[in-house]
């Protein structure tokens, strides 16, 4: 199975036309959050995406929430939006975890999570799957410009106890395209600018 994976689109309209373009290439489609910029332009970024029509696996940023995203996707056949569960496509489950974990310091706009409720999140998180988080794993593809790991705890224990195959995630731009493995689990970053990888 041949997967686009994107995240951190904010409001970009060429990169999100080129998500459509490069979707053709692969079997399965994964967006990792932040379609939208400070919880605006949700709507027409999903408009320009829901011209894909391979499978594709949603889940929110921290710039909209399940809700929002849920909604902006209603007419979209292809979509599906996770966030505390899961969908198997062509025997691959994918489980997925939105918004940003642990809290962000950016206020009431952004859509966050606790390390406590992120845990209970991905509970349900199948063996062997295809995670996607919109936050990185703490120490993983989770460093800012100044050096620091911004990653979640939560995340981290989740890939430790149920080993999925691959993790996609965003939220932390500067590490975005980066890719790492850890234990029998490969964890990427994968930006605005799309990552194609095979399971």
């Amino acid at each position: 199975m041949r997967i686009l994976a994107f995240s951190d689109l904010h409001r970009d309209r060429a990169a999100t036309q080129r998500m459509v373009e490069l979707s053709r290439q692969v079997d399965v489609v994964v967006g990792a959050g932040d379609y939208a910029t400070v919880r605006r332009g949700l709507q027409s970024v999903i408009e320009i995406l829901s011209a894909i029509e391979r499978p594709t696996v949603l889940v929110c940023g921290n710039s909209e929430d399940d809700r929002e995203l849920r909604e902006a996707c209603r007419d979209w056949s292809s979509a599906h939006v996770l966030h505390g569960d899961g969908v198997e496509i062509d025997g691959v489950p994918f489980f997925g975890l939105g918004g940003a974990v642990p809290i962000t310091p950016f206020g009431a706009w952004s859509f966050d999570l606790s390390e406590q409720e992120a845990e209970a999140l991905l509970s349900d998180c199948p063996s062997g799957c295809v995670l996607i988080s919109h936050s990185p794993p703490k120490g993983l593809v989770d460093v800012s410009s100044t050096g620091i790991s911004l990653g979640s705890f939560a995340v981290l224990r989740a890939i430790e106890s149920k080993e999925p195959r691959l993790v996609i995630c965003g939220h932390i731009h500067e590490s975005s395209g980066k890719k790492v493995t850890h234990g029998k689990t490969v964890v990427l970053n994968a930006g605005p600018g799309g990552m194609i990888v095979e399971i």
